[in-house]
């Protein structure tokens, strides 16, 4: 290689990796952002002349190291030792996700990893909440599908929830308000991702939204939730081929078979542990809501109006 040009390798590397840092924060491609958050850049990375004379296997070792030494930088309190043992689908999950920012008013403000909205730190340094939903699927015995997390889940590992809870992302799909289109896409898109129940399965508008509640919640000395939770019911009867980096376990109980849990979580008998969202939506409004799916007037229950603070 003449001198000139490998003299300039090093310095035309780092371009090309800053360029592609900057497409890659822009992943979520272009949307209606809110007043105030700042577009990703959308320029097209235009590849220096001596690209073809790098190999792709170390071009890829590039852009991936850039990608890992951005990601692993943004541990505040010398996390990147203790986050080692994250389990690496958790750990790919912390860092690519991006989470949906609101105020208490469950506008959208921005947006942040999954990392940065459930580290404690964060959480209460600056108020990060995040959009979360939890679907309840009762089978046609009215029986409700619950599941406990994988022990590599970062927050609540091990715990006994409701059928599925997880995040709307910070893309065009999961971002419609209207109808709640969003939450209920991302609520298909993580029932196939967590217990393989494909989408036709679930069709999103047979999802019935029937409130919100504001909570906070640590899991541990690090990790906690701050969520906006939308709640979301459904009435199927579906196959589960459940993921286990997502699902240690499943099962349907019906209401006695859910009061025994309930009553050996709070005894403490057979380690059992319930997360504190299911908790609260089982003292505030589970029972109400089983009492009208029978009935078949569940709708009749739904209140989208009103944010629940619990605690």
């Amino acid at each position: 290689m003449p001198m000139s040009l490998s003299a300039s390798l090093p310095r035309a590397i780092s371009t090309v990796r800053c360029r592609v840092v900057a497409v890659v924060g822009g992943r979520g491609g272009p949307i209606a952002r809110p007043f105030g958050s700042v577009a990703a850049p959308t320029t097209t990375v235009t590849p220096p002349l001596f690209l073809p004379l790098l190999s792709r296997r170390s071009l890829a070792r590039t852009l991936s190291s850039s990608r890992t030494d951005e990601a692993v930088s943004m541990p505040t309190d010398g996390g990147a030792v203790a986050d080692a043992d994250m389990n690496a689908v958790q750990r790919r999950l912390m860092f690519e996700d991006e989470c949906i920012l609101v105020d208490e008013h469950d506008n959208v403000i921005g947006h942040d990893s999954k990392y940065n909205c459930h580290l404690m730190e964060k959480i209460e340094s600056e108020n990060l909440l995040h959009r979360a939903f939890s679907v309840f699927l009762v089978n046609s015995k009215f029986e409700l599908l619950l599941q406990q997390r994988s022990a590599t889940k970062v927050t609540f590992p091990l715990v006994w929830t409701n059928t599925c809870c997880s995040h709307p992302l910070y893309r065009d799909s999961e971002l419609i308000e209207e109808n709640f289109l969003g939450v209920r896409n991302a609520a298909q898109r993580k029932l196939l991702d967590e217990l393989g129940i494909p989408p036709e399965d679930l069709p999103v508008d047979e999802f019935i939204p029937l409130g919100r509640i504001l909570y906070k919640a640590a899991s541990d000395g690090k990790w906690g939730e701050h969520e906006l939770d939308y709640l979301l019911f459904i009435v199927r009867d579906v196959n589960l081929h459940p993921n286990p980096d997502e699902v240690a376990d499943v099962k349907y109980v019906n209401r006695d078979q859910l009061k025994e849990l309930l009553r050996k979580a709070d005894a403490g008998e057979d380690d059992i542990k319930l997360s504190p969202w299911f908790r609260l939506v089982v003292d505030n409004f589970l029972p109400k809501w089983w009492d009208h799916v029978e009935m078949g007037t569940l709708q009749e229950t739904a209140d989208m109006e009103t944010i629940h603070k619990l605690t």
